[in-house]
């Protein structure tokens, strides 16, 4: 394959590249806003067993996710080693996302249990082949700072549109469809439509993109070598243990609030809220479109985030900073939802406006630092193993969206949560819902917040690092071009 010297990425291919991660988010929003309770209130699962699903899933990506990092980083193609796969994995990852979201009919519970924990276990491995390599291909596509950071701001433009989306869209979206049928009908044709525009997605990646850097010319294929310089370097168990402390809250905040609005709203406080900006004509579509509304407006509020203080802050003072500030307020925010009574809609579209500001900044980021934790792990190593790195963060990602499910599903359980899709949940099972909205959500946060604490790639350490990286490469490219004249001659 012919090596990229450029380091420049063109504002064409940085869309195309976030088209990837828009795709994969109309899948991730997916499973971590709407997963458990599809599983409890459209399968009839207990909350308990439902998150034990999202758990067993996530579990057995300990062995897919190093496999996927070593065969990505094995890969070599025309293409290059990690764009391939994103069409490989286009068909089989969209195909399982259905069937994820398929109830075929089945009556008896345990295998009904049986089959979400196959297809979700599919779904969950398919997310890895995909995901790994997409996440891996924004590592080498430049080793510019600001690129970098600009490569990945657009990526969460486009993560945010389809957060906003899926968020904002899927009950409306699943009513429509169902009208006349029944709610499967309406999920199967809402999941199908989000499949569709994700294949497509997909194929424009892997068309756009470039991979420009490449491992060290004689650097040879030792796989133990890989893991221990990852495991052992600093910079990655932080950003690991970040991304697996994100990635539980995340997952249990967004799946409590689904709760939450259905069962701790008041909803005829709801409706008359809605009603005020004309949103609603049917109290009965309070819920749906209240749980919509806030979720979208989160979603808006981060999209400007995004766009307008992310590049700046980090330009200015540094990703880390930055992040360890604007968690400890996204912590802070979260716990506040504790405060509000069933009454209190207004209090908690006020409350996500400054929760989601506050988080905003940190979106674009973490992939951006995972990506100098590669450069770091080569700069220390003198072995770059970018598909093995990115690999152990993106297990750490589904670790903990499977560990946020099973504690959602265990606590409401435990607090007497009754599944089904009942109308009224008893005043314990309300409580737990709250808890995990708000105070355990809160902690999880502030934990992320101690972890970016051991994080050493500092603003000024980083462009020494790229300086030395950049020298070395350099230099590794006049060698081989000497060396290969020599063997001309």
């Amino acid at each position: 394959m012919k090596e990229v010297t450029s380091q420049h990425v063109s504002l064409g291919e940085k869309v195309g590249y976030s088209l990837g991660d828009a795709a994969a988010n109309l899948v991730f929003q997916m499973m971590m806003i709407f997963q458990l309770k599809f599983y409890t209130d459209v399968f009839g699962l207990d909350g308990a067993v439902a998150g034990s699903i999202l758990m067993v899933a996530s579990l057995a990506a300990i062995v897919v996710d190093p496999t996927v990092g070593i065969l990505a980083d094995r890969t070599n193609t025309r293409w290059g080693k990690f764009r391939p796969w994103m069409i490989w994995t286009a068909v089989p990852f969209c195909l399982f996302y259905v069937l994820a979201f398929y109830n075929p009919g089945i009556q008896d519970k345990a295998t009904v249990a049986t089959y979400a924990t196959i297809s979700y276990i599919l779904l969950m491995t398919a997310y890895s082949f995909n995901n790994i390599p997409y996440t891996s291909l924004g590592g080498v596509m430049t080793s510019g700072i600001k690129e970098r950071t600009s490569i990945t701001t657009i990526r969460f433009i486009a993560v945010t549109i389809a957060q906003f989306v899926v968020q904002g869209m899927t009950l409306p979206l699943v009513d429509h469809f169902g009208k006349g049928s029944t709610p499967q009908h309406g999920w199967v044709c809402t999941i199908g439509l989000f499949a569709v525009v994700a294949f497509v997605f997909f194929i424009i990646t892997f068309l756009v993109t470039r991979e420009r850097i490449q491992p060290p010319p004689r650097q040879e294929i030792n796989i133990m070598e890989d893991i221990k310089g990852t495991v052992s370097n600093m910079s990655w168990n932080a950003m690991a243990l970040l991304t697996f402390v994100l990635f539980v809250t995340l997952s249990m905040w967004g799946s409590a609030m689904n709760f939450y609005f259905q069962y701790n709203v008041d909803q005829k406080a709801l409706y008359d809220f809605l009603k005020m900006f004309s949103m609603v004509s049917d109290p009965d579509e309070a819920y749906s479109v209240g749980f919509s509304a806030f979720n979208t407006m989160g979603a808006v509020v981060q999209f400007f985030g995004v766009i307008f203080l992310s590049r700046y802050l980090a330009n200015k003072y540094g990703k880390k900073k930055v992040f360890i500030v604007c968690l400890s307020l996204t912590a802070f925010f979260t716990a506040l939802f504790y405060i509000p009574s069933p009454t209190d809609v207004s209090l908690l579209f006020v409350l996500n406006f400054f929760r989601s500001l506050s988080y905003a900044p940190t979106i674009p980021l973490l992939w951006a630092m995972i990506a100098d934790v590669a450069d770091h792990i080569e700069y220390e190593n003198y072995r770059r193993a970018t598909g093995f790195c990115f690999s152990g963060v993106v297990l750490a990602l589904k670790l903990g969206l499977g560990m946020g499910g099973a504690i959602t599903g265990i606590i409401i359980s435990f607090f007497g949560y009754v599944a089904g899709g009942v109308s009224v949940q008893n005043e314990s099972a309300m409580e737990g819902i709250r808890l995990v909205s708000s105070l355990l959500s809160a902690v999880l946060f502030g934990i992320g917040v101690l972890a970016l604490c051991l994080y050493p790639i500092t603003k000024e350490f980083n462009e020494q690092m790229q300086a030395e990286l950049a020298s070395r490469r350099r230099y590794a490219e006049e060698e081989e071009e000497f060396n290969q004249e020599i063997n001309k001659n």
